[in-house]
């Protein structure tokens, strides 16, 4: 039985106990088991695959609905930030950055609808794929239970 399989059935204490004793040790060895069982996931640190990504991008959109509460305001008419401004952005005092700037959020809220729809149309194309060769492997499947002719 390998090392690693004898130590996951132990569990998290046994992995940290063995990075411990590999600092111990030798700080480089205790480093490359350090590394190891973070990247391996036996940690449970992280996310991995597309739930990894899906999580990012979830936890951007947040932040940014965050943001445009904070600029739109919300305590008082003045807005968020104390500014006195209207259509939810503070002045700049340049008409023309103003301007730039409104149109560039814009452009860039376009763009994040529009990956938004090309990621979940990735998703569906995904599903479907493999969804239509579970099905084409279930149809070539010989089946034991069919019914005898007579």
């Amino acid at each position: 039985m390998p090392i690693t399989a004898k130590l996951d059935e132990f569990g998290k204490p046994a992995w940290i106990a063995l990075v411990v004793l590999g600092f111990m040790a030798w700080w480089p060895l205790g480093l490359a088991v350090l590394a190891f069982t973070i990247g391996s996931g036996r940690m449970g640190c992280g996310y991995r695959g597309h739930d990894r990504w899906q999580h990012k991008m979830d936890r951007l959109q947040h932040k940014m609905d965050w943001m445009r509460g904070k600029m739109a305001g919300g305590n008082g008419s003045n807005g968020g930030f104390g500014f006195g401004f209207g259509g939810g952005q503070p002045s700049s005092g340049n008409a023309a950055f103003d301007e730039y700037r409104n149109e560039t959020l814009k452009r860039l809220e376009d763009e994040q609808r529009e990956f938004k729809s090309f990621l979940e149309r990735l998703r569906f194309a995904k599903d479907k794929t493999e969804f239509d060769a579970f099905m084409a492997e279930r149809r070539n499947r010989p089946s034991d239970e069919s019914p005898t002719q007579n």
